[in-house]
């Protein structure tokens, strides 16, 4: 609860509160006369400003009050017809009430003759003082989620806004029928940002409740929280998307460190479906249950126009249909549903809400991932305790596992561990640990007790939250999707691989497998092949790379990791310079289908896939449908997902030779880029003899299929059902993208359509 005063401008405002009671008495008596006018019958109505006095010089005669002219300017006024509120820009010398409606409203045509006419026939007003001049009004603004992120309005491919600035239109009102509130219009101006204000303030008070049942005794800032408890449903200019992804790693990491240690046994098979299971959505979904998460998680726009302040009811109800009468909502499965009709996120009147059951354990994510970025890894293990994640990392079995390496005989490698250590610059401790993670699991058929997959476990954890912290520090003005595709990018299996190949670790390999040295071998001379072409859609999807060299490189950092004591940052020290240059957001580049997807869906062309077998090897047939053609290209290989992904990178080709690609860059937004048309891009010297590769492109509309029957769609009348059943329609045909033209038809009272007459003043004609 809380209570809101206006107050006066005063030099001594510090000193003392001057507060603005004369303009609260004086809305209080304003609503009080319009509450009992409306409570009156019609003939007191019409006869509500008899009493006032006929004429006097210089004066202005409103509802309640009579003013000077030179008073009236910039005053602030609430009509009685329409109980809404003005601010009054001017008197208009010249024009009466007695006017015609076309004179004053641009020739335009209306039933009523003047305002006096007017009036009468709509409000049953009489209007007394005809001869005065006419009030130049413009009304306030109504009140708008000023919250919204500004990227909202702005078109991604053109960087123009989507929305158009409205033409102002003033009222032109005869004074008698305002009634005048003593407000300055500064006070006036500031009630319409009051509702984002305030919002933000109580989201803000929210964050700070869950940070102090929380109980973390270092001080974690209350907007830190705030953002992870906002998801993208707010459409504010921050979200929990970048805290859920560095919580993610950290989950990952400490989960990862706790299971390593607490089952020295297991194998690196076991661990990892260990912790794939603590850090599922299902299972941070019931963590968050348990501690009621879903009442603090902000899921929904802000809405101004249900907003109110303590003690009134809305304007703009949202009955219940939950059918619960308390506050409180069960976790049982009688209140669990897929049905799409529900609208997720918005409360009704009883605050009652949808909310998917991923939003809580996003949000689970997002705040270890803030007690984290406040208060290091001692805050994320707090924040982890509190949902009941219990972690045990003792650091006396750190010391078991480096006693249990020290005992693995080095010394015949000694030379291959010492010629390792110079390049990676570090000394180990325990040479057994490095020798450990570059032993593959083949030599334990020849008798080696041990190989390079529990370090690569642990490694793999520690990798990801360095490079997610790294990507978290640095890149702060990337979007959180784009930041996704670059942890994904980096921590992937093929830049382990380059860059083990980079700095030539792959030599240090200790193995006895035949097969895989053919591999590694056939792959760094396709590596060397690979490196210079201009194709970097093909050199991805040709270029197969051993997940054993990836493997080497997490199970190094493992070793450096367990070598330091879990010491995280000196064993960035280390790896950052193997890993540098870094993938940045203007190299990323992201795998063929997926490049391909999001360019059409930029560029509004469909894509359709035909999966067919010759053989042991899947043929995967792409077309994608531009305005004018037809474009077909195959992709061909032993799993579906290499096929899909050469086919791709084949369209992908196309569509550059024809002048469209998907450009990455630091923005937000992605931009299109137009390439010159005329540079070539050689796709055959890249194809091996097993790749079969056919682009078909059709100049005309020609092949495009056509109907030779009415089609039977089922449609949804509301809003935007018929469109979404053109556009799937289109996709299934493969017909080019439809386009609207409109035209916007303005008004100067609000239209009626099919008989109803809405509060619009403009209609658009498709």
């Amino acid at each position: 609860m809380y209570l809101l005063l206006p107050l006066r401008h005063s030099p001594h405002i510090q000193q003392d509160l001057n507060i603005y009671w004369e303009a609260v008495e004086s809305c209080t008596q304003a609503v009080e006369q319009l509450r009992n006018l409306y409570l009156e019958d019609e003939n007191i109505r019409a006869n509500f400003i008899q009493h006032r006095s006929i004429k006097e010089k210089d004066i202005i005669h409103l509802a309640n009050k009579s003013l000077h002219f030179s008073s009236i300017k910039d005053s602030v006024v609430l009509s009685l017809h329409t109980g809404r509120i003005y601010s009054v820009l001017d008197l208009i010398y010249g024009t009466t009430a007695e006017d015609s409606f076309e004179e004053m409203y641009n020739g335009k045509a209306s039933p009523f003759s003047s305002f006096v006419d007017y009036y009468r026939e709509k409000y049953g007003i009489v209007i007394q003082h005809p001869k005065q001049p006419l009030l130049l009004l413009k009304q306030s603004h109504n009140a708008h989620n000023l919250l919204f992120s500004k990227s909202k309005y702005i078109d991604g491919s053109t960087g123009d806004p989507l929305l158009m600035e409205k033409e102002q239109i003033h009222a032109r009102v005869p004074p008698e029928l305002l009634i005048h509130i003593d407000v300055t219009i500064e006070v006036l101006k500031s009630f319409y940002l009051l509702p984002s204000v305030m919002h933000r303030l109580q989201s803000l008070m929210l964050a700070s409740q869950l940070r102090r049942d929380i109980g973390y005794t270092q001080h974690i800032p209350s907007y830190l929280i705030l953002e992870a408890i906002t998801t993208l449903r707010c459409c504010e200019t921050f979200s929990l998307e970048r805290l859920e992804l560095l919580g993610d790693s950290v989950l990952k990491y400490v989960i990862g460190c706790d299971l390593f240690l607490r089952y020295p046994m297991k194998h690196e098979g076991h661990l990892s479906d260990m912790r794939s299971n603590a850090v599922c959505n299902a299972t941070l979904h019931k963590h968050g249950i348990w501690r009621s998460l879903q009442g603090y998680v902000r899921d929904s726009a802000f809405d101004p126009r249900r907003w109110v302040a303590p003690g009134q009811i809305s304007l703009r109800p949202f009955p219940c249909n939950c059918r619960i009468e308390t506050a409180f909502v069960p976790s049982n499965g009688r209140y669990i549903s897929d049905d799409p009709s529900f609208v997720v996120g918005k409360p009704c009147d009883r605050a009652h809400r949808w909310m998917c059951s991923k939003a809580i354990s996003d949000c689970v994510e997002a705040l270890v991932g803030a007690y984290y970025v406040g208060g290091g890894i001692v805050g994320a293990l707090w924040v982890m305790k509190w949902f009941g994640i219990e972690i045990k990392c003792d650091r006396k079995l750190v010391q078991e596992v480096k006693l249990n390496a020290s005992y693995i005989c080095y010394l015949p490698k000694i030379s291959v561990i010492e010629e390792l250590e110079a390049k990676l610059k570090y000394n180990f401790s325990v040479k057994g640990l490095l020798l450990e993670a570059i032993t593959h699991p083949s030599l334990q058929e020849l008798g080696a007790d041990y190989c390079y997959q529990r370090l690569e476990f642990l490694g793999d954890s520690v990798l990801d939250l360095l490079i997610t912290r790294y990507l978290y520090v640095t890149h702060t003005d990337v979007d959180p999707g784009e930041l996704t595709d670059l942890r994904s990018a980096l921590v992937s299996n093929e830049n382990f691989a380059e860059v083990v190949l980079r700095n030539n670790i792959h030599s240090h390999l200790q193995h006895g497998s035949g097969i895989l040295l053919e591999q590694i071998t056939e792959y760094v001379r396709s590596n060397l092949e690979c490196q210079g072409k201009v194709n970097k859609f093909l050199q991805h999807a040709t270029c197969k790379v051993p997940k054993v060299l990836g493997d080497i490189m997490e199970s190094i950092a493992g070793a450096i990791f367990v070598d330091t004591d879990f010491n995280v940052d000196v064993v960035w020290k280390i790896v950052e310079p193997l890993l540098s240059p870094m993938i940045t957001p203007d190299n990323l580049v992201l795998p063929p289908y997926r490049e391909l997807l999001e360019l059409c869906s930029h560029l509004g062309y469909f894509i359709n896939s035909k999966c067919s077998s010759k053989g042991e090897e899947v043929i995967i047939e792409m077309s994608v449908q531009l305005r004018d053609e037809l474009l077909i290209a195959q992709g061909q290989d032993r799993n579906k997902k290499s096929a899909k992904s050469k086919a791709a990178a084949r369209i992908l080709a196309d569509l550059k030779k024809r002048g469209l690609s998907m450009k990455q860059c630091s923005s937000k937004a992605k931009q299109l880029d137009i390439i010159s048309s005329d540079q070539q891009y050689p796709l055959a010297s890249l194809e091996s003899p097993l790749d079969y590769c056919h682009v078909d492109a059709n100049p005309s509309l020609g092949g495009l299929p056509s109907l030779k029957e009415a089609v039977v769609l089922r449609l949804k009348l509301d809003k935007g059902g018929p469109r979404s059943a053109l556009f799937k329609l289109c996709k299934r045909l493969q017909w080019p993208m439809p386009e609207f033209e409109f035209v916007e038809q303005r008004f100067r009272t609000p239209i009626v359509l099919d008989g109803v007459t809405t509060t619009n003043f403009n209609s658009f004609v498709s």
